[in-house]
């Protein structure tokens, strides 16, 4: 019993850390503050900080599913596990954040999110593998649909399951993008100039991998979550 719970309470305190930078990102957004930059700076101190980083959403087969077993089993016995209960219900809205999130950028260039081509980039729960398990891309793409969206996806790692073949083909056909997974070849390729040849005004950065000053100096619409 024991060992299982290590492993329950080692992915619990990920989901736990995770959830409490996603409000920070959130507050900061209000704020006008970088969280970005201030996780960055507080792992600078010595002590007990450990840096975590929000974005769109917690995948996989373990952060997002494990504190739900201990919750359960503990509810079972009489207690209430508050404090997990609340870190799971911040990291599962963070998918329809990202959404609100692209929904205001869309506003400031008088699109509505009803029928334009949205690009979202990456199907898998993270980065270079194909694992779709979880994965907050798939909870954003049901978002998009349920504001009528014209949803396009691809995933290098996931082709057959991409409603485009090529990223150039996403590019050219939508009006603005969700980077939902941070693969290599997105980090690699995804630039101002690239979005600017495709006519693409606006980009979420869900994973906030990509160059924040370089696609705001460019003139594109660019929010990160939490910057």
């Amino acid at each position: 019993r024991e060992a299982e719970a290590v492993k329950i309470v080692e992915n619990s305190f990920r989901d736990i850390n995770i959830a409490f930078v996603n409000e920070l990102a959130r507050s900061f957004d209000v704020l006008d503050i970088d969280v970005k930059d201030v996780i960055q700076g507080a792992a600078t101190k010595p002590f007990a900080f450990m840096a975590h980083y929000p974005s769109c959403g917690v995948g996989g087969h373990c952060i997002p599913v494990d504190p739900y077993y201990l919750i359960e089993r503990a509810r079972q016995s009489g207690f209430d596990h508050r404090f997990l209960k609340i870190a799971r219900e911040i990291n599962n809205s963070m998918p329809v954040y990202t959404v609100e999130v692209l929904q205001k950028l869309l506003n400031e260039i008088r699109l509505p999110l009803n029928g334009t081509a949205i690009g979202v980039l990456g199907l898998a729960y993270k980065a270079n593998i194909d694992d779709l398990r979880e994965s907050p891309a798939l909870r954003i793409i049901k978002v998009l649909e349920q504001y009528h969206a014209n949803v396009l996806t691809y995933d290098p790692h996931l082709r057959t399951l991409s409603t485009v073949p090529s990223l150039d083909t996403l590019l050219e056909q939508s009006d603005a993008l969700i980077l939902a997974t941070d693969h290599r070849e997105f980090k690699e390729l995804i630039t101002p100039e690239l979005l600017k040849r495709n006519n693409i005004k606006v980009i979420i950065d869900g994973k906030n991998c990509l160059d924040k000053d370089a696609f705001i100096k460019a003139g594109i619409r660019y929010k990160g979550i939490g910057r």
